[in-house]
């Protein structure tokens, strides 16, 4: 491991100053992701800043009903939030499938959104991965895919990104609040993430001197009756093969008030299934349209040869996350 200077930040602004002024600064939290990109020589910053005693702790609700949670909240209490747990279910499943009970006691909001990728290739320095060494190639384009991603990938990268947290969040309509010595900025969740194109090494659209602040959650009433799904290998402690992060609303009449999807582990960032969400609007709530719907979303796929099942093993899952939904909504 590279030698690094460790500073400890007493405040939001002395951290945002220091940032402004130094050159390559990493922010230190759970650590969970950083210090393990450090030790395999991923990641070998100047200076490491640990703001583990910054006041961005809180979960608060705001007059409007949006939820507001510190960056610095761990996925545990997170996931064990009233709130969180009532308003927004799928969330609370989702962290709670992420990791194991000792990685979310420390991981926090934040950092959950900013790790990176679990592509064997990337951590493996005798290959070639243009997330860590830019231009140097793909070695998973054409090798071992069976865990790389069918959808938003380019020919410069197919790595899957590894959140179920942030699944949730997008199909949440969630909003990352940044700050710098420039003001704040509110991100949607959805477009956090940037897809890799031929810069696949710029994974969000964070600043190099912005601090992930709060996470905002909006009201969203059909949260309520949400869901977290997540295929793996084994039963736990495996990144997804597939997940899915869904809500549904059903009128009166069986026909779908509102739907709402988000897919992980196909995608090279958190997927938004827009396509599948317009389809399935007005339509009845039948195992038939949830289907059309899915393939709809998965048309765009570009498979390999290892990981072709993902397509199929995607829409099932989209259907019987929805088949179930749709089914606690009847016996209500």
């Amino acid at each position: 491991m590279k030698s690094f200077s460790y500073l400890s930040a007493p405040d939001v602004g002395t951290a945002l100053r220091t940032i402004a002024d130094s050159g390559d600064v990493k922010f230190l939290a759970g650590g969970t992701n950083l210090v393990d990109l450090m030790r395999e020589g991923i990641e070998h910053p100047e200076t490491l800043m640990d703001i583990t005693r910054l006041p961005l702790t809180g979960i608060e609700e705001l007059p409007d009903g949006t939820i507001r949670v510190g960056a610095l909240v761990t996925n545990s209490r997170l996931a064990a939030d009233p709130l969180i747990r009532t308003r927004y279910p799928v969330l609370a499943q989702a962290i709670l499938l992420g990791a194991s009970a000792q990685l979310r006691n420390m991981a926090t909001v934040g950092g959950n959104l900013m790790q990176r990728t679990r592509c064997m290739y990337f951590y493996d320095e005798a290959s070639a991965c243009n997330k860590r060494a830019p231009g140097s190639g793909c070695d998973a384009i054409g090798g071992f895919s069976r865990g790389s991603a069918v959808l938003g990938a380019s020919e410069h990268c197919i790595a899957t990104h590894p959140s179920d947290m942030a699944v949730a969040l997008v199909m949440l309509d969630a909003v990352v609040e940044a700050e710098s010595v420039h003001g704040v900025r509110r991100i949607p969740v959805a477009d956090f993430h940037r897809l890799p194109g031929d810069t696949p090494h710029i994974e969000t659209v964070l600043a190099a001197a912005e601090l992930i602040t709060a996470i905002e959650l909006p009201p969203v009433p059909a949260a309520a009756h949400s869901r977290y799904r997540k295929v793996r290998d084994r039963a736990s402690y495996a990144f997804a093969l597939v997940s899915v992060a869904a809500a549904l609303e059903v009128a009166d009449d069986g026909r779908i008030a509102e739907a709402r999807l988000a897919l992980g582990g196909v995608a090279t960032k958190p997927w938004r299934a827009r396509i599948a969400e317009e389809l399935l609007l007005g339509a009845e709530a039948t195992d038939e349209n949830f289907a059309r719907a899915a393939a709809a979303e998965l048309a765009p796929a570009l498979p390999r040869s290892g990981n072709a099942f993902k397509i199929d093993l995607a829409q099932r899952t989209v259907v019987a996350v929805l088949r179930t939904l749709n089914a606690e909504r009847s016996a209500s």
